[in-house]
């Protein structure tokens, strides 16, 4: 699913003679953006529903060839059971680094949902928007490896790359407190921030067991980047969290 929150309007700076802003049918539109676009007198437009498009392209059957091991060239009539889709019909074992690095992109995924949750039972509805910034962006590095895609530049946070890491090493200056040493007086939301950016560390680690060649060089340095960045996005949350910036529904 995409998804449309307020710091991609502001990233899109929408000009002052704008009237409509139109979104596909399965885009999500987050309740600060809708309130955004309100505030300025836009109208929100949802576009027709598209026909429903198959994520993954059906495999032509080649006899004993249908399926090939990435590995080998060996040819199958029937993908084996201990082996997964690298692309197309090309097959790895199911612990291939890349497949494994998929499934830590999956559980990253699944907890920021999760922190989403707990943010809206805490009535902290710019957590949720931040939250789905940040699972925007998973989801973006996700699609850009399984499709063999370069990954678009893109803002977490409405910030760019030297914003981010502005804000994240500087934090006195930027939220007036100092690097905090995580510890569980802080409460559990603040833990689950925490536990958040070292998930995100745990998937940059796997990318870059997934994508580095025996000579010491890596592929896909643009995804490796974007998930420093993420984390450095998670830490500018757990920062505003213990600040105060998320209470009340704060903006």
């Amino acid at each position: 699913m995409k998804i449309l929150t307020e710091a991609m309007l502001r990233s899109a700076a929408l000009g002052e003679d704008t009237t409509e802003y139109c979104v596909d049918a399965d885009v999500f539109v987050t309740p600060l953006a809708k309130e955004y676009l309100r505030d300025r007198r836009i109208s929100l437009v949802i576009a027709e529903a598209r026909p429903a498009v198959m994520t993954r392209t059906p495999v032509k059957a080649k006899g004993e060839h249908t399926y090939i091991d990435a590995a080998t060239g060996e040819g199958y009539l029937e993908k084996p059971e201990h082996m997964t889709h690298l692309r197309a019909n090309v097959l790895v074992p199911k612990s291939h680094p890349r497949i494994e690095f998929r499934g830590q992109l999956d559980a990253l995924q699944a907890e920021i949902i999760c922190l989403q949750v707990k943010a809206e039972e805490a009535h902290a509805p710019k957590l949720v928007e931040d939250l789905s910034d940040i699972l925007l962006s998973t989801r973006l590095i996700l699609g850009a490896e399984v499709k063999d895609e370069p990954l678009a530049p893109v803002k977490i946070l409405g910030m760019n790359t030297e914003e981010l890491r502005s804000h994240s090493h500087n934090v006195k200056k930027y939220f007036g407190i100092d690097h905090p040493v995580p510890d569980h007086r802080m409460g559990m939301m603040a833990a689950d921030l925490n536990r958040l950016r070292t998930k995100v560390r745990e998937a940059e680690l796997s990318a870059m067991h997934a994508f580095e060649n025996g000579d010491g060089s890596v592929e896909r340095t643009d995804i490796i980047e974007h998930l420093n960045r993420l984390s450095s996005g998670v830490y500018i949350v757990f920062c505003r969290w213990l600040t105060g910036y998320y209470k009340g529904g704060q903006r």
